[in-house]
């Protein structure tokens, strides 16, 4: 009898890197529902961690239902095309469109992901693998999964989806410090008038197929997600195929984001996540994220000057890709030194240039380094 005690006792305490993950995945429900940070990712993907990690329950072994899902959606990159399908259906492009200048700011936030390639080589990963880990700066998770799935190897795909979509939902902590720590109050209270002026439709048919044709030419391993985006914004705009527009917006983006969020946090083994490299990821990410949002502000301050003190500095941490939460804090942060300011507006602009950034970047290093 006491050897069996001793012997269940021991079985109970091997288990405890299950139990660890346990306790990760039910914070990351806990973040999602009590706090609200981007509940519609984080509640599968905690999920997923949890059921990942039921002692001999085998839903992420082979043949398992979260190892089909991860076969099906990431091994064929299929869940985060079609994520920017539905994306495409509900991003508007009219603020980008109006001011085209601010186009300027989402692409210097794209800093992070190349400081970070060169940091995360540095440290031993290959360039794949530093490529995939840099992508997490651009706080774009479909995007980070589809360069990841491309160029590196399997044991990191969960640790660099998960990092990027936990510091989009952790935004509200992780940008303002920063805003702040990079400007002056007076920097901050600057005041941008927003007259919103209708776009031509001719203008609003143009401009997918426009960056279609640019990302063609600069990126094309990016061609499948950009084509994509803009074919949902088509949909969007067209006023003809309004069924289809509310299908991407709604069914086929709710689906598709449970599904690849049962599949990314399936893939969150204790034996895969208790990893030195992984802790790696994520404090790699962390940085490429800091870094992003200060490359978008100091080019901010840039435009700042230049423009005479018109532009607000703020904006530029709407650069990175977390729509709209970056462009809300950016509102926030703006109210705090002047609460009749009123941002969010303008920094949809560059909200929604960092997108088509982060996905021209991750197209270039497909392209180099397939």
């Amino acid at each position: 009898m006491l050897f069996d005690e001793v012997t269940s006792l021991r079985q109970l305490v091997s288990l405890w890197p299950e139990g660890l993950m346990f306790l990760i995945g039910l914070g990351l429900l806990y973040l999602s529902i009590t706090r609200n940070y981007e509940p519609l990712l984080l509640f599968p993907i905690g999920t997923g961690i949890i059921l990942a990690n039921v002692p001999f329950g085998g839903l992420a072994d082979e043949g398992g239902l979260l190892w089909t899902l991860k076969t099906i959606g990431l091994d064929t990159q299929i869940f985060p095309v079609l994520m920017f399908l539905g994306l495409g259906a509900l991003t508007d492009f009219s603020p980008l469109i109006q001011r085209p200048y601010l186009a300027l700011l989402g692409a210097a936030a794209q800093v992070g992901i190349f400081i970070t390639l060169l940091g995360a080589s540095a440290m031993g990963f290959t360039l794949q693998e530093a490529a995939a880990v840099a992508m997490i700066g651009g706080a774009d998770g479909p995007t980070a999964i589809f360069v990841s799935t491309r160029l590196a190897p399997e044991d990191l795909w969960a640790p660099v989806a998960v990092s990027a979509f936990s510091y989009m939902a952790l935004v509200p902590l992780i940008q303002p410090p920063i805003m702040r720590l990079l400007t002056t109050e007076k920097e901050r209270m600057v005041k941008m008038e927003y007259e919103e002026e209708p776009v031509r439709p001719l203008l609003l048919y143009l401009f997918p197929l426009v960056v279609v044709i640019i990302t063609t030419v600069l990126a094309p391993r990016a061609t499948p997600i950009i084509g994509m985006f803009m074919f949902g914004n088509l949909l969007r705009i067209s006023g003809r195929v309004e069924r289809l527009a509310q299908a991407a917006q709604n069914e086929l983006a709710n689906v598709v984001t449970i599904f690849l969020g049962l599949a990314v946090g399936g893939m969150m083994t204790a034996e895969r996540f208790l990893d030195l490299r992984t802790l790696l990821v994520f404090a790699l990410g962390l940085v490429a994220f800091m870094l992003a949002t200060a490359g978008g502000v100091l080019f901010g301050k840039i435009m700042y000057l230049v423009s005479g003190g018109r532009i607000n500095p703020l904006l530029g941490a709407a650069g990175v890709s977390a729509v709209p939460e970056s462009a809300r804090v950016v509102h926030a942060v703006a109210q705090e030194a002047n609460p009749s300011n009123y941002l969010v507006m303008h920094a949809m602009g560059p909200n929604v240039a960092g997108v088509l950034g982060s996905a021209i970047a991750g197209g270039v290093l497909l392209s180099s380094l397939s």
